[in-house]
């Protein structure tokens, strides 16, 4: 009733005429080049015309209007908005405050602060899609961050969140306290399959995009990892999250919690790094991704004393072994750094260390991009310069496919066909 009486004032205001709503802007993009995030190549003297939110053409010379805005972009290559497939927005560098420190001590208040000047951060760093893989204690203040930068109330990428995270009854953290203090921890604990069927739709009702799952981790502080849910355990999960639409990502870095992973069907794995031949190869053959995180083991090496000389320390060795086994057994890459253990906004660092381990320049970028949005299921919107596509788009200097740390230099940001950062 009131929208209809707005409607009948307005009309008065205007002497009865129907005022149409203005023509969307018409922008034009002038790069050096253009990555389309498609074919692996980088199109010289390409151009982009964008019209509102939307791509409408791509190529040598699309044909613009008159009054079209024209962006010189010269000396970069405009790439499609590129996509973070792990990230913690709600944890900050390890170096800065420990994740016992963050988890226990920190105010939910000044986590969700943060976590929103991290997602400003992380947008004008060039990346437009983020999934974020756990809030580490901050319950489901992911899913409030998502509708605020939905609602346009603050900056930041367009999120894909999996809320609390589930792990095995006594196996995550924090630890090291009296055994009869109920001490909060980064992630849901269950026992059993009904337990985690029940944890999957409790965290999927309260807005999960993601379920994440822990299927190994240390049972004690400096013991090595173990396998911690069972094959049942797993598999409960899997199959409640896929009857909810909702795809699943694994933490396994051991190789029976990979190996139950991949039997029970998951969609992604994380880490990865006691994959072996085989293991890779079942992952291909189902095409589950690995998200490597090669940038986490690098930090944490740095945090511990590493200076990057060679040689690197054997977890530093480890990541980038089982990476290469992985590519070789071509399984398909989800580009992840696990953000959060270093600075959001810094998030290409995954791809240089992923370049420099051997995957292919256009290789790397592809995962950026078209690769992230399949399998975050948002490939017919984002990803890729192509008509009809969101404009998601990202100017970086000079060219990725010689240098991937031209990636790091971002000259320019568009998310939705909104200019985020000028050069």
């Amino acid at each position: 009733m009131a929208m209809r009486w707005l409607t009948v004032v307005a009309a008065v205001m205007l002497g009865g005429a129907t005022v149409p709503p203005p023509e969307p802007r018409v922008t034009l993009l002038r790069p050096a080049a253009v990555f389309d995030g498609v074919d692996g190549v980088a199109h010289v003297g390409w151009q982009v015309l964008v019209r509102g939110d939307r791509i409408v053409a791509v190529g040598p010379s699309p044909a613009a209007p008159a009054d079209a805005q024209v962006i010189e972009l010269a000396g970069t290559t405009l790439m499609p908005g590129m996509i973070e497939g792990h990230a913690h927005l709600f944890l900050h560098p390890y170096d800065e405050a420990t994740w016992d420190d963050q988890v226990l001590h920190e105010p939910l208040a000044l986590r969700t602060a943060r976590a929103v000047a991290q997602a400003g951060a992380t947008l004008r760093a060039g990346f437009t899609t983020v999934r974020d893989l756990g809030t580490e204690g901050a319950g489901y203040s992911d899913v409030g961050l998502k509708s605020a930068i939905d609602q346009g109330v603050v900056e930041g990428p367009r999120l894909q969140v999996a809320t609390r995270a589930i792990v095995a009854l006594g196996a995550y953290g924090p630890k090291g306290f009296e055994p009869g203090v109920e001490v909060p921890q980064g992630a849901q604990e269950v026992s059993g399959p009904d337990q985690m069927v029940a944890a999957v739709r409790r965290q999927i009702a309260a807005g999960a995009d993601w379920v994440k799952l822990y299927a190994d981790y240390r049972w004690r502080p400096g013991e090595d990892s173990r396998a911690t849910l069972s094959q049942a355990e797993i598999e409960a999960a899997v199959a409640a999250a896929h009857d909810a639409g909702r795809p699943v990502a694994v933490h396994a870095s051991t190789p029976e919690g990979m190996r139950r992973a991949v039997a029970a069907g998951v969609d992604t794995i994380e880490h990865g790094y006691g994959g072996t031949r085989a293991i890779y190869a079942a992952m291909a053959a189902k095409g589950i991704a690995l998200c490597p995180t090669l940038a986490a083991a690098e930090a944490s090496a740095r945090y511990r004393g590493w200076n990057g000389a060679e040689p690197a320390p054997a977890a530093v060795r480890l990541s980038r072994d089982s990476f290469r086994l992985a590519l070789a057994e071509r399984v398909p890459m989800c580009m992840g750094g696990d953000v959060g253990v270093y600075a959001h906004g810094d998030n290409a660092r995954e791809m240089v260390l992923m370049a420099a381990a051997g995957m292919p320049a256009a290789q790397v970028l592809l995962a950026a991009t078209s690769g992230n949005a399949r399998w975050m299921r948002v490939g017919d919107r984002v990803g890729a310069i192509r008509a009809g596509m969101l404009a998601d788009l990202v100017a970086v200097a000079g060219d990725p496919l010689r240098d991937m740390a031209a990636t790091r230099q971002v000259r320019w940001v568009m998310k939705n066909g909104a200019v985020v950062a000028r050069p």
